[in-house]
């Protein structure tokens, strides 16, 4: 036993179911904010999905989610959109919604008015249309509703309700141990009890040619036609019959979808062979499938008992998802002699490409595939630990000294291949149908993952960290005669190098290069260079497929360009399926082409496959879902969508959300918008599907939102118009009244300028006259002056005549003296006569009679002075006096020592004397104090 589970869990480890699954979309009820469980989905004709959940009727317009509870905020078991009303059925309660001018839903309870015959505890778990009458089904009865008169019928069978049914032509329910029932004029018809029908329940009912396709929950699949019931075998009737079916629906194709309560969805034919079984461990949220219903674009959405799935049944995109980590990131692939192999960081896969066969690992190859290459028919294998030639389900090692990248043909030379290994480049041969490792080519040792070889052996290597290099290989492939090492362009991260439509592309960061064969320089190739413009810039990787197309891959597109049959221009093809999207692993994109349109895309949890020929897709129509406005700091208020909306002045930020209601998991749908009146140009494209504008100035604006849908823009513009009114100070009114009030301000300003200008004028003229008497004044005070200076001068004059009387009374003084000293010095003998002339002359130089006269002069010069020196120092005497007058005068010692009679010393002796007497400090200059007085 021990041996046969290691044996099994080997198995597990190696085997690998290997089918490839439509697009599963799952939404958490983290994302939609509801309940886990939804009990029945509907949609309406703008393509809005409705789901019947524990917490209230939710709705998904492709962008939003939106909860609306119930009035008694029950469960709601079942939804149905008739016409434009959302029908829905709780505890104890059921009726409808409509949608209000703002876009939110409102409800209508229909059983209020029948409240009296509503059962104790009774749940509506489906609801039905048939012509104009709506019915709403419990467990115990039908309520018919007619929807022209507001009447309801109901239908009450004696041991209850299991299920009911609507078809073209008829309606059926189902009850337990009678049989299959038809409601003909409101009255219940026995269409079979047959034992099946009594025993099992029936999940569903289709209506076919030869008759009725019975869904039953544990007995699969059954036809009647007239009273003949019979199976209708399927590939999955053992399954069936074990796993509880809950819900089914017919899709559009004729296939049908079974949901069951542990073991998935199961999709089969309309001939009952399987297409698909998903369940948790191939995708699904949860393999209990309460509820099922399919779109209008083919979707099949899946309320499951812990969340929503929309599962993209015709997605042109399959994808196989290794959830166990067997498989691992897929680095390369290929299709070679009827397989698939998948190389990964795990090893080789390969299964046959064919059918749904599991995934077989190729012993020896554990660790890192980094290349599988198709050439003379012979599978080689770049690895981690070398080269493997791979035939069938086993692989060969040729080469094991490194790591090994890619393989390039050497031209020319139909035997020998170039590998790029972690260490250089060397050469395959093939040698006697063999292909063996020949040797290594010397002068390069680098890294050589991109490489791409021309005709002339010249060999050109994109290194990530060095930047590209030109080798030039000898003609015996032994080792490289030039090497050169471009400047331009420069390395980048996740850059490569390849060759297309014999030309070599170079890709990195800073755009798309081409070789220039003629002087071996790189030039920037526009259009290629275009894809990585406005920030779309991911990956370098370039891929050249069987076909002569080019690919590409940005954060939001993947590219493909092929070469035009009539021009030598590329033909650019985009696939709007974004990196975001596809998981892929960045700088080891990988694609390759495995049938005539399909491609297989390795990812870092397993691989998807894309069918370019499938890639058409409907015209959606883009809509304005929900307008909100709200004043500063103040929560927002839902406004009409249907009509121009008109707001005050401070209701001026305004919100709008629009979506195109579509469910694809690998496209996204990129919108761009218009404020007409606010801006000029429309905004740049952008899947953020709201858009708020703030503090929006008084005016008409004119909103427009248009949308892009698999890099098609759609055909139809949303557009919504609305006023900001101008405050109540900026209206007509208004202004009106401002003119008024500016007239009378007119008015009164007028009056109080003419008064100001009056007072003014009359204050001009007082100043006038003040200013001619102040002229007056000025003229008084300037003749005043005048006769000041003069009578100035003439002082001045005076003590100058005083002055020179002074000198002259001091000359004459000097001259008697002089004459006097010359008589004292002649003969005695004469000496009457000589004393006689002395008498004379003394009585001429005698002090009184030069004082008085000085003092009768200085006293018409500077009247009182000698009064005032007098009042201050009343013990001067008169001599005291006369010595400060001729001080007045500024007459030195020298000077006033003749009108004294004495001596310049005994001058010095009187001055000495007087500021003894004035009691002046030492300090202080005795002429400066009598000239200050």
């Amino acid at each position: 036993m021990k041996t046969k589970f290691s044996f099994l869990l080997f198995l597990i480890r190696f085997l690998l179911f290997s089918q490839e699954f439509p697009p599963i979309v799952k939404y958490s009820s983290a994302v939609y904010g509801a309940g886990n469980q939804s009990w029945m989905i509907t949609q309406d004709d703008q393509n809005y999905m409705y789901f019947a959940n524990n917490d209230g009727l939710l709705e998904y317009n492709g962008t939003n989610w939106q909860l609306y509870p119930t009035p008694n905020e029950t469960i709601v078991r079942s939804v149905k959109v008739i016409g434009n009303k959302i029908y829905t059925g709780c505890y104890m309660n059921f009726g409808y919604w409509t949608r209000q001018a703002n876009g939110r839903l409102k409800y209508t309870s229909l059983s209020d008015t029948i409240k009296n015959k509503i059962l104790d505890d009774e749940q509506f778990w489906n609801i039905l249309k048939y012509d104009h009458w709506t019915l709403f089904q419990s467990l115990n009865r039908i309520y018919i509703y007619d929807t022209k008169t507001g009447k309801f019928t109901i239908i009450a069978p004696k041991k209850g309700v299991v299920k009911s049914f609507a078809s073209k032509n008829a309606i059926y329910f189902q009850t337990l141990s009678e049989g299959l029932f038809e409601i003909e004029s409101g009255k219940a018809k026995l269409v079979s009890d047959h034992p099946i029908l009594k025993k099992f329940t029936i999940v569903n009912m289709f209506t076919t040619e030869d008759g009725l396709q019975i869904q039953t929950q544990l007995d699969g699949i059954y036809k009647l036609a007239g009273n003949t019931l019979t199976r209708f075998a399927t590939d999955v009737d053992a399954e069936l019959k074990s796993s509880f079916v809950y819900s089914s629906q017919l899709l559009q194709d004729g296939s049908f979808a079974l949901g069951t309560v542990s073991n998935g969805i199961f999709i089969l034919s309309d001939k009952g062979k399987l297409k698909y079984h998903i369940s948790q461990s191939k995708g699904l949220s949860n393999n209990t499938a309460l509820s099922l219903f399919e779109d209008k674009d083919q979707n099949l959405w899946a309320g499951l008992d812990n969340g929503i799935n929309c599962i993209n049944i015709n997605s042109p995109v399959h994808s196989f998802t290794d959830d166990t980590g067997v498989l691992g990131t897929v680095y390369a692939s290929a299709t070679f002699n009827g397989l698939l192999y998948v190389g990964t960081n795990q090893g080789l896969f390969c299964k046959n490409s064919q059918s749904n066969s599991e995934f077989k690992f190729i012993n020896g190859t554990k660790g890192q595939v980094w290349s599988l290459f198709v050439y003379d028919n012979t599978l080689f294998c770049g690895h981690d630990s070398g080269t493997f030639i791979v035939t069938n389900d086993s692989a060969r090692s040729i080469f094991s000294g490194s790591g090994t990248w890619k393989f390039e043909p050497v031209p020319n030379s139909r035997n020998q291949l170039l590998q790029g290994n972690y260490s250089g480049i060397s050469v395959l041969e093939k040698v006697n149908n063999q292909w063996t490792f020949r040797n290594k080519i010397q002068g390069f040792d680098y890294s050589s993952r991109y490489f791409e070889v021309t005709d002339h052996l010249d060999v050109y290597v994109s290194h990530e960290y060095k930047g590209v290099f030109r080798l030039k290989l000898d003609p015996s492939l032994l080792k490289t005669q030039d090497f050169y090492a471009y400047k331009s362009p420069d390395k980048g991260k996740n850059a490569s190098l390849v060759k297309f439509n014999h030309q070599i592309y170079y890709a990195y960061k800073g755009g798309i290069f081409k070789l220039n064969l003629k002087t071996k320089q790189f030039e920037k190739d526009k259009l290629l260079s275009s894809i990585f413009e406005k920030d779309e810039y991911t990956s370098g990787k370039l891929i050249v497929d069987n076909s002569n197309k080019i690919w590409l891959f940005s954060k939001n597109y993947i590219h493909y360009f092929s070469a035009s049959k009539l021009s030598n221009q590329l033909k650019q093809n985009i696939i709007p399926i974004p990196s975001s999207l596809t998981n892929s692993m960045l700088g080891f994109e990988n694609i390759t082409q495995i049938s005539k349109s399909t491609y297989l895309i390795g990812t870092t949890d397993g691989y998807y496959t894309l069918n370019i020929d499938d890639l058409s897709f409907k015209n959606y129509t883009v809509f304005i879902t929900d307008i909100s406005i709200n004043k500063q700091n103040e929560n927002l208020k839902n406004v009409a969508i249907g009509t121009e909306g008109s707001f005050h002045a401070n209701e001026n930020n305004i919100t709008l959300n629009y979506t195109v209601p579509e469910y694809n998991k690998y496209i996204n749908s990129e919108y761009q918008y218009l404020l007409e009146g606010f801006q000029n140009d429309w905004s740049e494209w952008s899947t953020k599907a709201t858009v708020n504008f703030k503090n929006l100035s008084p005016g008409k604006y004119i909103f427009k939102v248009r949308a892009k849908y698999a890099n098609t823009i759609l055909q139809n513009t949303a557009t919504y118009t609305f006023i900001i009114l101008k405050p109540w100070y900026l209206t007509n009114l208004a202004w009106f009244i401002y003119f008024l009030l500016m007239c009378v301000l007119a008015y009164f300003i007028n009056k109080s300028y003419r008064s100001y200008y009056q007072k003014q004028e009359k204050k001009l003229i007082e100043e006038n006259n003040l200013l001619l008497e102040i002229k007056e004044l000025e003229n008084e005070q300037q003749l005043m002056k005048l006769r000041n200076e003069q009578l100035s001068q003439d002082v001045d004059n005076k003590n100058r005549e005083l002055a020179v009387s002074t000198m002259s009374l001091n000359s004459k003084n000097e001259l008697l003296a002089f004459i006097k000293e010359d008589l004292k010095k002649t003969n005695q003998n004469d000496s009457n006569n000589i004393k006689s002339v002395i008498s004379t002359i003394n009585k001429n130089i005698t002090e009184e009679d030069s004082w008085n006269v000085f003092k009768e002069a200085f006293d018409n010069a500077d009247k009182d002075f000698l009064k005032r020196i007098k009042q201050l120092h009343p013990i001067l005497t008169p001599n005291d006096l006369r010595l400060c007058a001729y001080l007045r005068l500024n007459l030195s010692s020298k000077e006033i020592a003749p009108l004294f009679n004495i001596s310049v010393r005994s001058v010095e002796i009187k001055r000495y004397r007087l500021r003894k007497k004035m009691d002046l400090q030492h300090e202080i200059g005795l002429v400066e104090y009598i000239l200050a007085v």
